[in-house]
């Protein structure tokens, strides 16, 4: 009964929203808990029939079946998404989602590492060894520009503007943005150009990436993720790190040493500023210090 309006919503999302395969199916499978719910209660409304009593008795139901408050709310925005699709396609006249309460998350800063302990990473890199001088490149490049792991595989030649300091990066939902590229990261990606991907036979169409396999492919997110894991156990650090914290730590540097806000979420491609908001403390920090250190009222004798 609501297949029809699964295959009109996913096409909506492609299509309309540029969504990425993954973000799509995680959209698909939200409506999909919904019918799921209805089923079992043997109450299969069309959607245009769902009222907002229907949704709320749906959250309670996943809430007691253990789902966490981060999943309950990336629930709900599925469904208002939906919801929109509907109204959009005149499914539905109106909206049962928007008087919908999300549980309150609590938005924890994720675990970041100190510059001396990113240079420690990097530092445990052999560089004797087949895919150093590129793994220095990348993890140079992904905390120089902040950038997703997604973004340093698929980062091409074509988008490196290195003689002005700036990169294009293709983020979510195939939006583009310039990042500025530090000078060591420049260093090191010229040197991993010139000295070892000029020696690799490439495949046919993967020519314009510019961190490859010894195949000649792009590499894969998964050898990112082993690849710092292995490091990060050489330089002897217990954090819980991911190649996501290279992002974490990047932003995190730049709002303690004073950038704004705004530019963060320029930099880091954040489509809505609240994305931004977990470093929101460390911002009113430095906002405090700076009132201590400069306006006469704050200064201590």
């Amino acid at each position: 009964m609501w297949e029809p309006y699964k295959k009109g919503f996913k096409a909506w999302l492609q299509l309309e929203r540029s969504l990425s395969d993954n973000s799509v199916e995680a959209y698909i499978h939200d409506i999909e808990k919904l019918t799921e719910y209805f089923l079992q209660k043997n109450d299969l409304k069309n959607p245009g029939n769902v009222e907002l009593k229907d949704l709320e008795k749906f959250l309670q139901w996943i809430n007691e079946l253990g789902m966490t408050q981060a999943s309950q709310a990336r629930i709900i925005s599925g469904l208002r998404s939906f919801y929109k699709y509907c109204l959009i396609e005149q499914i539905s006249t109106t909206d049962p989602t928007m008087l919908l309460e999300a549980p309150k998350l609590i938005r924890k800063l994720p675990d970041t590492l100190a510059f001396e302990e990113i240079e420690q990473i990097i530092a445990a890199i052999d560089l004797s060894k087949t895919g150093g001088e590129r793994n220095k490149a990348i993890l140079e490049t992904m905390y120089s520009c902040g950038l997703r792991v997604s973004e340093v595989v698929n980062l091409k030649i074509s988008c490196l503007h290195l003689d002005v300091g700036f990169i294009k990066v293709t983020g979510k939902g195939d939006k583009e943005r310039l990042v500025p590229i530090g000078k060591d990261a420049i260093k090191f990606i010229g040197i991993y150009i010139r000295t070892v991907r000029s020696h690799i036979t490439i495949k046919p169409g993967e020519e314009d990436f510019v961190f490859l396999n010894h195949r000649g492919s792009r590499l894969s997110r998964v050898y990112i993720f082993l690849m710092l894991k292995e490091l990060v156990a050489k330089a002897g650090i217990t954090k819980n790190i991911s190649p996501h914290t290279f992002r974490h730590s990047f932003a995190t540097h730049l709002v303690e040493g004073g950038a704004d806000l705004r530019a963060v979420q320029e930099m880091l491609g954040h489509q809505s500023i609240t994305t931004t908001e977990i470093y929101t403390h460390l911002y009113r920090e430095y906002l405090r210090t700076t009132l201590h250190q400069f306006h006469p009222a704050f200064r201590k004798d």
